[in-house]
């Protein structure tokens, strides 16, 4: 990795990390102490589903489009986490308030399907119930990486068909993921654009992907990538905003040559991209980001308001 690459998910330092208390099965544990069993079939299999989500002004932003898509992950491959969404929302809180957060925190929040009775891959074989882990730290996304943006390189780790593992399942099988963003270091980038399975742009290894063309915003179909709340919610703003946005397949050629680029995600909401492959993306200016990112922010903040 080069010496100046940078991540979408760079965070600014914060020593209070150094001493947080994180949620294990009911009980908060010095971070020091966390620990879950080897026999964990998250930790052994991948077995498992997580959500990231921050906090803003003691409320989880769109707390409910997360849990519709844990609720419809977790029922799609059988596993109960046994608990409500009203109990999970009580955990976050709780790990949040000893934690003494109330804003700029990201907590991400597994579940998997338990400690296993032997190391071995049926699901039977886990028998005492699920783990369920809130780890919540002091956030803020870096400064230099949303000023300056990050560098992409399209690789030849693709995300697959829903036949394979549906890409829209955020499970903790992300390999492929790894794998891809090892690729985009090997190649001198930050991170990863990732094709779908016909060759048309998808994502990258860990945010949704967009670009702006001639006042147009694209992003890719949906089929083949984790369907982010952000991703949506940026659709949504620029429906309501009347900005063009369009759900379509389109290729490298329109990528490299789009005025913009920029990804979105939990963390970092709306991410600059400087160069894909080397190529600079437009003059550096990201006049429709922008506006995105100052209707985003107003959509969080009413949120906010009206949940608080």
């Amino acid at each position: 990795m080069t010496s100046d690459a940078r991540s979408t998910h760079d965070a600014e330092e914060d020593a209070r990390n150094d001493d947080i208390l994180i949620w294990v099965n009911g009980e908060l544990v010095h971070k020091d102490e966390a620990r879950v069993s080897v026999y964990d079939s998250g930790f052994m299999l991948g077995d498992g589903m997580w959500e990231g989500m921050r906090l803003y002004d003691g409320v989880w932003a769109f707390f409910d489009d997360h849990m519709d898509r844990l609720f419809n992950s977790l029922k799609a491959v059988s596993l109960d986490p046994g608990l409500t969404r009203a109990e999970i929302k009580a955990l976050l809180d709780r790990t949040a308030a000893a934690n003494g957060m109330t804003t700029d925190a990201h907590c991400r929040l597994m579940i998997t399907r338990g400690r296993k009775a032997k190391p071995f891959q049926h699901p039977k074989l886990s028998r005492f119930g699920p783990t369920v882990v809130a780890i919540v730290e002091h956030s803020r996304p870096s400064g230099a990486v949303q000023g300056r943006g990050v560098r992409l390189a399209s690789v030849p780790q693709v995300r697959g068909l829903p036949t394979s593992q549906d890409p829209k399942f955020n499970s903790h099988s992300k390999l492929n993921c790894v794998i891809a963003c090892l690729q985009a270091e090997q190649a001198g980038a930050d991170e990863a654009l990732m094709l779908d399975p016909h060759g048309f742009v998808n994502t990258t290894n860990a945010c949704n992907f967009f670009i702006v063309r001639k006042g147009e915003v694209w992003t890719s179909t949906g089929d083949y990538c984790m369907n982010g709340v952000t991703r949506q919610k940026v659709i949504d703003v620029c429906r309501a905003e009347g900005i063009p946005v369009f759900e379509r397949n389109f290729s490298l050629y329109e990528a490299y040559g789009a005025d913009e680029a920029f990804l979105t995600g939990t963390f970092g909401a709306q991410t600059p991209v400087a160069e894909i492959d080397g190529k600079p993306i437009g003059d550096g200016t990201r006049p429709v980001m922008m506006r995105i990112r100052d209707l985003y922010k107003a959509l969080v903040r009413d949120h906010v308001k009206h949940n608080a």
